[in-house]
């Protein structure tokens, strides 16, 4: 039977959350003689954001900047089939392209959903959970196990299409979910003894849009309803680059970007939110299929913009 994954402690109570923020860094110098540790952060946001993220690696990539070696990787959600992706050692330009091959040709399904109906509902289950945060993701979890959604293998099938590469990679590589009947989060990594496909599936299993993730004896979701992007897994990086192309409304039950911005200290951070192009191309439904090629372009253009932020958060400081 596959170990338990590691599960860390309760996070602290959301507070209320900022307008996206603009990319911006805070700066401490590792200690002398020590090579700074990097962490990428991946954030959740379907199949639209997997495409601007990919897009918005290969852009930086064109700018001669791989932050695909960092040293840690933390995925949610739709972030870690990027995560997966980039650490098994698929090149960009493959990912990339996969992200514009036409809907029809791949293995992606159509589905409805409605994004500000979803942060609707939560802020409402938020409200009826008496603000604790777990008690909010275990009454998600409560309607995402009770909801007739596709076959649970049909899903599997959809998030194996979307790895070349189905074994972990001996890097440090953490994957959120969160148990749907405790709302207790998971942080999967190599040694949890899960399967990278069915983790992956775990942490892109939105509630009540995709079947719930067996894993062990224990049922999984998204691990964007503990968090949007879980940047504060990479607590110990000298430098961290966050790439959110979904940011949640002030007052709900996930810790705002700068909360988690501000756990991250003394580390140099930079967050990088997705632009208008991008929410023209993702439109309400950022599990549409047809929405990958626009925001895999709306992606790599947006590199451009951010590329020197990123350039010297990367250079080791002098």
């Amino acid at each position: 039977m596959p170990s338990e994954p590691s599960e860390p402690s309760e996070p602290p109570e959301p507070s209320e959350q900022s307008e996206p923020p603009e990319p911006s860094e805070q700066s401490e110098p590792p200690e002398p003689g020590r090579q700074p540790r990097h962490g990428l952060v991946l954030g959740g946001g379907g199949v639209a954001g997997i495409a601007w993220e990919f897009g918005l690696l290969a852009g930086l990539a064109d700018a001669g900047i791989d932050v695909t070696g960092a040293d840690l990787l933390v995925g949610t959600s739709a972030g870690s089939v990027v995560a997966a992706v980039i650490g098994t050692g698929v090149g960009l330009e493959r990912a990339f392209a996969a992200q514009l091959e036409p809907p029809e040709q791949s293995a992606e399904l159509a589905t409805t959903f409605d994004l500000d109906s979803l942060q609707a509902a939560a802020m409402s289950t938020m409200r009826e959970s008496g603000g604790d945060p777990v008690r909010f993701r275990a009454a998600i979890g409560a309607v995402a196990m009770a909801t007739e959604t596709v076959s649970k293998a049909t899903r599997r099938e959809i998030i194996a299409a979307r790895l070349p590469v189905h074994d972990w990679p001996d890097r440090d590589l953490r994957i959120v979910a969160v148990d749907a009947t405790t709302g207790v989060e998971a942080v999967f990594t190599r040694d949890s003894g899960a399967g990278l496909v069915d983790v992956v599936g775990a942490s892109c299993a939105v509630p009540g849009v995709w079947p719930p993730v067996t894993i062990g004896e224990r049922r999984y979701i998204d691990g964007g309803l503990r968090s949007v992007t879980n940047a504060d897994l990479a607590a110990g990086c000298d430098a961290v680059l966050v790439l959110s192309p979904m940011t949640m409304p002030p007052g709900g039950p996930f810790p705002s970007l700068d909360d988690e911005r501000a756990a991250l200290a003394p580390a140099r951070v930079l967050v990088v939110t997705a632009d208008e192009a991008y929410q023209a191309a993702s439109g309400a439904n950022p599990l549409d299929p047809s929405t990958r090629e626009p925001c895999a372009r709306a992606g790599r253009a947006q590199a451009a913009a951010v590329a020197d932020a990123v350039r010297s958060l990367w250079s080791a400081p002098e």
